[in-house]
C-alpha cells in the first residue's frame, strides 16, 4: 500500500523541534520529499539528516519567516530540488510572555510578526508557486487552542493566532479556484521541550491543564502529526477549518475544577 504522501514536497516551517519536527517526521514517513526549515542551518540539517537515516527523503534550509525574500528562496530551493512545492505547513512560531499593561511594544510585535505576518507570508510564497503549478496543493497553518480562547500573559500570541484563524479562512475561500485547500490546526495544551519552561512563568502547573482537559493529559508532537496529517490530505472536501486539537478543552462546559 503506498505512503498518504508518496511523491509529494512539503516544506514545514520551523521544523528542528517540537510540533513541526513531528509533523516533517510523519510526512517523511509517508512519503513525502520533506524540507526542513529552522533559522539555524545546523538544526535544520541535524533533523533532515535524521529523517535521511530512518530511510526518508529531507533537506534542511534555513529562513526566517518573517523576511520575504528568505522565503521565497525557500521555495526556490525546494523547487530546484524537489521539482514542485505541494505541502505547505507553516509551524514556526514565538511567545513572550507578560503582563498586557506592562507588556513591551517591540517585543509585542515581534511575537505578532513571527506568529501572524510570518504565516502570511509563508502562505503567500507557496500559494503563488502553487497557482503556477496549475495542480493544487494544501496549506497547513498552526495556529492554537489561545486562537479562540484568552490565557493570562500572552496577549500578543492569542491575538496573533485568532489573525492565523481568520486569515485561513480567507485564504481558503480565495484560492480554492486554484485547488489550494488551506486549513489550521489548533492544538491545545502539548507536550513538547519547551513546555516546562513556558508554564512556570505563566502561572500554571502540570496539574492545572490535566484538571482543566477532559481527557485529563497532555497531547502528543505524535497526535497532531496525525492531525496534520489529515489536514494536508486532498480528498476530503475540507478546507477552510480550523481543527482543535485540545483535548475537550473547548467542550468543557463548566471550564475548571473537578469533573
Amino acid at each position: 500500500m503506498s505512503e498518504q504522501l508518496d511523491g509529494e514536497t512539503a516544506i514545514i516551517t520551523g521544523s528542528s523541534q517540537g510540533i513541526g519536527k513531528g509533523i516533517a517526521e510523519r510526512f517523511a514517513a509517508e512519503g513525502a520529499n520533506v524540507v526542513v526549515n529552522s533559522r539555524s542551518q545546523d538544526r535544520a540539517d541535524e533533523v533532515a539528516e535524521a529523517i535521511a537515516d530512518d530511510g526518508g527523503t529531507a533537506i534542511g534550509v534555513e529562513a526566517d519567516v518573517t523576511d520575504e525574500g528568505a522565503m521565497e528562496a525557500l521555495v526556490e530551493t525546494t523547487v530546484e530540488r524537489f521539482g514542485s512545492v505541494d505541502v505547505m505547513v507553516n509551524n514556526a512560531g514565538l511567545t513572550i510572555l507578560g503582563e498586557a499593561h506592562e507588556f513591551d511594544i517591540e517585543e509585542w510585535r515581534k511575537v505578532v510578526d513571527v506568529d501572524l505576518v510570518g504565516t502570511f507570508i509563508g502562505c503567500q510564497a507557496a500559494g503563488r508557486r502553487m497557482m503556477e503549478q496549475e495542480k493544487g496543493g494544501a496549506i497547513l497553518n498552526i495556529s492554537s487552542l489561545m486562537g479562540s480562547r484568552g490565557l493570562q500573559k500572552r496577549s500578543p500570541y492569542c491575538a496573533a493566532k485568532a489573525g492565523v484563524n481568520n486569515l485561513t479562512q480567507t485564504l481558503a475561500v480565495e484560492w480554492a479556484e486554484h485547488d489550494i485547500h488551506v486549513n489550521a490546526l489548533a492544538p491545545g495544551f502539548i507536550w513538547t521541550e519547551i513546555t516546562e519552561q513556558t508554564q512556570g512563568s505563566a502561572g500554571y502547573t502540570d496539574d492545572d491543564i490535566r484538571d482543566r482537559t477532559p481527557m485529563n493529559r497532555f497531547g502528543s508532537v505524535e497526535e497532531m502529526a496525525e492531525c496534520a496529517l489529515f489536514l494536508v490530505g486532498r480528498n476530503n472536501f475540507v478546507t477552510g477549518e480550523v481543527l482543535h486539537a485540545d483535548g475537550g478543552w473547548q467542550a468543557y462546559g463548566w471550564g475548571s475544577g473537578d469533573q
